[in-house]
């Protein structure tokens, strides 16, 4: 009897085990923006469909984790893309998009790698079509406590993205919401105002430095 119930009690404590959800493999901060009103409303969203909205800078920095058994603590990638149209938009065509790919100088070759995955991953069609890879210090800093949607990013000297928080004066026409969401799966995000939105790259025969707009995303990715 002493033997059946242990074994009933083993049996019990496994299923327990086996019911607790187990911690994301991967998990971080997402900074995203465009040239265009994302947090906007339909008059202003169609004043810039097909003119503007068709570039756009994905950076992750990854706090904790791994991706296909490479650790990727502390380590961040960034994604520039040119597109076909207006991302967001669903009544356009995008692709074939272009994209440059700044990887981390801190990684290894192997941690490179798996960073350039785990961003295709994330981005799915717009990664289709990497023209280049670059490798430079990146810093993703994002904004907390009263600070929260205050993100920096740093890539080198190829990319820089400031924001802040949206606050009552971005408020234009009353009818404001999130008319594109995000870009890439994450696990919460929040829209943003971009003071500074810049590419000095190479690759995609383009360069921008756009400056106050309500075109950025601040959030957190989590797999």
């Amino acid at each position: 009897m002493h033997r059946i119930l242990v074994t009933i009690l083993a049996g019990l404590a496994f299923l327990t085990i086996a019911a607790v959800p187990s911690k994301a493999a991967i998990k971080g901060n997402y900074l995203e923006v465009r040239n265009a009103d994302v947090w906007t409303g339909p008059c202003f969203a169609n004043s810039q469909v097909d003119l503007a909205g068709k570039q756009a800078i994905l950076a992750w920095k990854v706090t904790n984790g791994s991706w296909q058994g490479t650790g990727l603590r502390g380590l961040s990638v960034v994604a520039v893309i040119k597109a076909n149209a207006t991302l967001g938009d669903p009544y356009r065509d995008p692709y074939p998009a272009e994209s440059v790919l700044i990887v981390d100088q801190k990684a290894t070759p192997r941690q490179r790698m798996a960073l350039e995955n785990f961003a295709k991953s994330r981005a799915g069609q717009l990664l289709s079509h990497v023209v280049r890879v670059d490798v430079a210090p990146i810093q993703l800093v994002a904004g907390t406590g009263t600070n929260h949607g205050e993100d920096v990013l740093m890539a080198g000297n190829l990319a820089r993205v400031k924001t802040r928080a949206l606050c009552q004066g971005d408020i234009m026409c009353g009818n404001e919401t999130v008319y594109y969401p995000p870009l890439t799966k994450i696990t919460r995000s929040m829209p943003a105002f971009s003071r500074v939105d810049a590419f000095s790259g190479k690759g995609l025969g383009v360069v921008w430095n756009n400056r106050d707009s309500r075109s950025a995303f601040v959030g957190s990715f989590s797999e």
